[in-house]
């Protein structure tokens, strides 16, 4: 079980811009700036294509949520 309160601190880190939603550009900046030094762009649109249920280009929190539980399990 996720604990949503954890992910909503990291989410919110992610959330550049505080608009609610996760961008490509933002997702990659939160990564580069969490150590990750080789982390493109293209990773992060990967990892959107793949996350982003509503199709809209960004995730939301409930989005990013299975994005972070996929990340505690590894």
């Amino acid at each position: 079980m996720v604990d949503k309160a954890a992910a909503r601190k990291v989410f919110d880190k992610f959330d550049l811009n505080g608009d609610g939603r996760v961008t490509a550009a933002e997702f990659q900046q939160a990564m580069l700036a969490m150590g990750d030094l080789d982390y493109t762009v293209a990773m992060a649109q990967a990892v959107l294509n793949t996350k982003d249920r509503d199709a809209d280009g960004t995730l939301s929190f409930e989005e990013f949520i299975e994005v972070y539980e996929a990340a505690e399990n590894n």
